[in-house]
């Protein structure tokens, strides 16, 4: 009796002190400089998007953030990297949707998708738009698609390659409209709408940011933005939903995740800094500048949209066949 009661009184003690040492643990952090991994090459929009959450997240912790490219493999490679790495908080990944798309579409991964990383909070998406070559004799998404109707496997789209978000969005309109596109992948969107302009390719999806010059010298024609409301930048342009297709969205997401063992307090201050971080009016600006439109979230609503995306993109993939290996 006395013996349990020892018991008793002794853990009542250590309850205060591991919840001190689990609030200091979060004050503490971070001690030495964090490293940000970028699983795509510099210059892309994960890149440019995450050094400016890092850079934010720096300044605000008072540690550098030390970007750390390692692109390849669809981005596989750095998000392998963080699922291996020390779950203590000094490293970190900002990842696109791929992080959604590589399990449906490459058969062997070293790395577990839904179970080796902790959400720390959604950052961004960058809208897409649909562009044909001005040869090409359609005005309208309708019209493009009438085409595509009458001219089976005729009418072909560039991509930046398989599983790419210019890839997936072709997919999914052919399977929406029951079309059939020829797919002709290069290394890069920039290439694929390189290739547009050339008349080499009929079709290319691709980030609102990086057409809007080409857009605007008539280059290419804008059908449709594939997202729930028009973009700022292209204001004559209509959704997808308003040109006469529904459910044809297709944004690219980004998140800030960490290894899935990382404490729970670290990922909660992270998760504090980055919503203060998205909110500088000075940050949404630079994004804004970028074609980054700031979409802050919580851990929960990142897992949540991890968890339906990948959902999503695996009924794609499978219903277009598609592997990579």
């Amino acid at each position: 009796m006395h013996s349990g009661s020892r018991r008793v009184r002794a853990l009542s003690a250590a309850l205060p002190l591991a919840l001190f040492a689990t609030l200091a643990l979060g004050q503490a952090y971070p001690t030495k400089p964090v490293r940000l991994l970028l699983p795509f090459p510099v210059g892309g929009p994960s890149d440019i998007l995450g050094r400016a959450v890092g850079q934010k997240l720096g300044e605000q912790l008072g540690t550098n953030v030390v970007p750390d490219n390692r692109a390849g493999a669809g981005g596989n490679l750095g998000l392998s990297m963080a699922a291996k790495a020390a779950p203590d908080g000094y490293t970190l990944l900002v990842t696109s949707s791929a992080i959604a798309v590589s399990p449906a579409l490459y058969s062997k991964l070293d790395y577990n998708a839904a179970t080796d990383f902790a959400p720390i909070a959604r950052l961004a998406a960058i809208q897409n738009v649909l562009l044909v070559h001005p040869g090409v004799q359609a005005k309208s998404l309708k019209d493009f698609i009438a085409l595509a109707r009458a001219q089976p496997g005729k009418l072909n789209y560039g991509s930046g390659g398989a599983g790419t978000t210019n890839h997936l969005a072709n997919e999914l309109l052919m399977s929406l409209e029951k079309i059939n596109l020829v797919h002709v992948p290069y290394k890069g969107a920039s290439v694929a709408v390189f290739s547009l302009i050339g008349g080499e390719v009929d079709e290319v999806v691709v980030a609102v940011a990086s057409a809007l010059t080409q857009i605007r010298a008539g280059k290419v024609r804008a059908l449709a933005v594939l997202s729930e409301h028009r973009v700022q930048t292209l204001p004559d342009v209509p959704t997808a939903k308003e040109a006469g297709v529904d459910n044809f969205v297709m944004p690219i997401w980004f998140g800030m995740f960490a290894p899935a063992a990382t404490p729970r307090e670290i990922l909660a201050r992270l998760n504090q800094e980055v919503a203060k971080a998205m909110a500088a009016p000075d940050f949404r600006e630079r994004l804004a500048a970028a074609g980054v439109d700031p979409w802050p979230g919580t851990p929960q609503e990142l897992a949540n949209l991890v968890r339906s995306e990948t959902s999503r993109y695996a009924a794609l993939i499978k219903k277009a066949g598609l592997r990579a290996e």
